[in-house]
């Protein structure tokens, strides 16, 4: 186990004061009139401010980036200087944790008391380096059509959330700020994707229950009210996370009441008729939501029969062809309607690496 106190704090406040106790004094006294940066972004569920004590059990504690210039006094100083000056003079603890997170075989780092030197939570590097990194593009230049399709809403939210505690270089804030939300018309190109799933599969919670199929009727329904939640963040201009985070994420979101009850009734339900009357509780709730964003003229929320078939459906395809109506890009409205690399790729590994998920994008996006 690490090496904890008693009493949690956030990872974001815990990172405030290792900067603002520690690494920041150390600057002005050993390199003063440095400009820099420093921030807690990236990954980690601190960042999304969804940590708990069990957080700490490994690659959490005091912690952050430290981005400094690529040129002028820093080109004097180099990252080594730093980084030699934290794992020397950093003290043991911050707010009564560990200042060291030690390797462990696993490849996780956990928070150990130690003597001598500090094996530090701090990143030191330069902003355009860290942000291509992680990001696989460098927002500093340009965000193009490609970038915000290619990156993963996950990653678009790791360097929006979590906390800048200085922005010396004056960098970061714009950068965050540019990155906030999708362009209008890549957003609407986002939500008329996510309808589109939608419409792919809801006739199908019916048909599979009616040739008996229960068990593969629950998992279409589950499949849909991933969709559905991950469509009311889109909504709610929230950078869908994960799935350990979605339903968190989810459940943060202004919602009208009936809405969480009935995706959750329609996972519980064991037969196809009381899944399907709970999705549509939840497909003319969602549908609403849609209409009172005003992003196209009215839809028609009410559910309807699919074809001549005894099944309940929203035809969610409505809503896909009144958004991509609504774009004036020639160049989004010409794209198949797969959407953002996260709505047609469910692999993390896939998700995760940026140079995976790059090469996928040129595939299928526009420079």
């Amino acid at each position: 186990m690490p090496d904890v106190p008693a009493d949690f704090i956030s990872g974001v406040e815990l990172s405030r004061r290792l900067y603002r106790d520690a690494v920041e004094p150390l600057l002005s006294r050993h390199f003063p009139g440095l400009p820099h940066t420093a921030a807690l972004i990236g990954a980690g569920s601190e960042v999304l401010g969804f940590d708990t004590e069990r957080s700490t059990d490994h690659d959490w504690g005091p912690r952050l980036q430290l981005f400094l210039a690529d040129s002028g006094l820093f080109g004097a100083i180099g990252f080594g200087a730093i980084d030699e000056l934290l794992s020397t003079q950093l003290p043991a603890t911050i707010a009564g944790y560990p200042t060291s997170l030690v390797p462990t075989e696993h490849g996780t780092r956990h928070l150990r008391h130690t003597t001598g030197r500090v094996q530090h939570g701090v990143v030191i590097a330069s902003l355009s380096s860290w942000l291509s990194g992680h990001l696989g593009f460098d927002p500093l230049t340009a965000i193009t059509t490609r970038d915000w399709l290619a990156t993963p809403t996950q990653t678009l939210a790791e360097v929006t959330a979590g906390a800048v505690h200085h922005d010396g270089l004056g960098l970061l804030h714009p950068v965050r700020r540019a990155l906030a939300w999708y362009p209008d018309d890549v957003w609407r190109f986002v939500l008329a994707c996510q309808w589109q799933r939608i419409s792919q599969e809801e006739s199908f919670v019916g048909r599979c229950g009616e040739v008996g199929d229960e068990l593969g009727s629950a998992v279409v329904a589950a499949r849909l009210v991933r969709d559905l939640m991950r469509l009311c963040l889109l909504l709610h201009r929230s950078y869908p996370p994960y799935s350990k985070w979605l339903g968190t994420a989810f459940a943060r979101l202004s919602l009208p009441a009936q809405l969480s009850p009935a995706l959750t009734a329609a996972l519980a339900a064991t037969n196809w008729q009381d899944r399907e009357a709970a999705l549509v509780i939840a497909y003319e709730a969602v549908g609403a939501l849609h209409n009172d964003l005003g992003l196209t003229p009215p839809v028609d929320p009410s559910v309807r029969p699919f074809h001549n078939r005894p099944f309940r459906v929203l035809h969610a395809e409505r809503f896909t062809q009144a958004l991509l109506g609504s774009i004036d890009d020639p160049v989004l409205r010409a794209l198949p309607v797969t959407g953002a690399i996260d709505q047609f790729v469910d692999s993390t590994d896939a998700l995760s690496h940026r140079t995976r998920s790059r090469a996928l994008g040129t595939v299928l996006y526009p420079d």
